[in-house]
């Protein structure tokens, strides 16, 4: 049965603006990318979406495809985004079996909670592999098809009778906004993520393609919650209330702010990092998601209480 809308995206949109368009996703099976996605086909469009797990990435595909009927989406599984020939020949899928690459999301990462003392080189090589190396070798593997995108649907301002395309969004941050424990890993990795972002921007714009960054903020039931917050009722409401719009979001605001991005109302907005988190980020501080600043660093205790929790070597 297909996912109510109102789930995953907003009345705002008109239905057709993606027709034709073809959107390229790794990380496409997670709990925000798949809501991305699942906007993008509902709005006309055919998707190919990426991941390492077969089973969940193929499962993920079809359930995308029922948001709208007709709808094309290929998963494609086993592809590791730090191998770019991996990465290359999913590409080339995509384009040969749906048309093209008009959008893609690099949307990739891996992440948990880990102080510097607990968090070994590898493991934090790891993460800077799977975020910046991962997000490189998408654009790598993309930009000549978006570049084409771009060619066919100029982005002059004015209505384009064919749409838009030739777009790129990276999945982002705000960790390394102000600095963040527990997140050297990520705070670093994503800073080099925002960084590729606007280089791309700055380098493929004159061929008309924009480049841009979302950075969710606390997004309520997705993975990235279970694995960097304790999720007990106190905990919970101590972050919802530091927020200033009072809330954790919805992953239908993070597949709208998407939208906007690929759609006509955004064809100026190139080089940018688009925060959606409900102004968390302004009055983030050393919250650790329930563990308290500094008294758990001088504890040397381990992270516990989250998906994904692990003890690395130094």
């Amino acid at each position: 049965m297909p996912m109510p809308r109102e789930e995953f995206l907003s009345s705002t949109w008109r239905d057709g603006i993606f027709d034709n368009k073809v959107l390229f996703c790794t990380g496409g099976a997670g709990t925000i990318c798949s809501a991305q996605t699942r906007a993008f086909v509902a709005l006309g469009g055919n998707a190919c979406i990426i991941g390492r797990n077969v089973e969940k990435t193929e499962r993920m595909a079809k359930d995308i495809a029922t948001a709208r009927a007709g709808a094309k989406v290929i998963g494609i599984g086993q592809v590791d985004v730090r191998d770019p020939q991996a990465l290359q020949d999913a590409a080339d899928r995509c384009a040969k079996e749906l048309g093209g690459i008009d959008f893609c999301i690099a949307g990739a990462a891996g992440n948990f909670l880990a102080p510097m003392a607990q968090l070994s080189s590898n493991a934090f090589k790891t993460v800077m592999d799977i975020d910046a190396l991962g997000s490189y070798n998408t654009a790598k593997a993309t930009l000549p098809y978006l570049v084409e995108s771009a060619s066919k649907h100029k982005n002059t301002g004015k209505a384009c009778p064919t749409g838009t395309g030739g777009r790129i969004i990276f999945v982002s941050a705000t960790f390394h906004y102000t600095g963040k424990p527990l997140q050297a890993h990520v705070s670093a990795a994503k800073a080099a993520v925002d960084q590729i972002s606007f280089s791309t921007s700055l380098e493929y714009g004159p061929l008309g393609v924009t480049s841009n960054v979302i950075t969710p903020g606390p997004i309520a039931n997705t993975e990235g919650m279970e694995r960097l917050a304790k999720t007990d009722e106190e905990t919970t409401r101590r972050s919802k209330t530091g927020i200033p719009i009072g809330r954790w979001g919805e992953v239908k605001e993070i597949a709208d702010a998407t939208v906007y991005l690929f759609s006509e109302a955004g064809g100026y907005v190139n080089g940018h990092a688009l925060v959606v988190d409900g102004g968390a980020w302004r009055v983030a501080g050393g919250d650790m998601g329930g563990y308290q600043y500094p008294d758990f660093l001088l504890s040397g205790d381990m992270v516990s209480g989250v998906k994904g929790g692990r003890k690395s070597k130094l």
